[in-house]
């Protein structure tokens, strides 16, 4: 994982990634993304990856991008892609998107 130059304190964060066994994912997210004060969403897409777009600190981010590789103990994440995009301020909270 790394941050492309010129990155602000405030950033967002867009990421895609294919989820074996997704039991707890998106819940899981939501939990450490509240945790880590980051806003946002979690959702699965209709060709079974997950989409998840933060917006905060971007420590926290990072932080945010580590667990999700990691997942929940009943996950395995096969695959992750980070996109940095500019901060919008869209999101007031971190939530499961259906």
């Amino acid at each position: 994982f790394q941050a492309e130059d010129g990155i602000r304190d405030v950033e967002r964060s867009r990421g895609l990634g294919d989820v074996y066994k997704r039991q707890g994912f998106r819940f899981f997210t939501v939990r450490v993304a509240k945790e880590l004060g980051v806003t946002g969403f979690v959702r699965n897409l209709p060709d079974g990856t997950v989409e998840i777009v933060a917006e905060g600190d971007v420590e926290k981010l990072a932080k945010l991008v580590e667990a999700v590789r990691r997942g929940p103990p009943l996950a395995r994440v096969t695959g992750l892609d980070v996109k940095w995009e500019s901060y919008k301020g869209e999101y007031k909270g971190f939530y499961i998107e259906f």
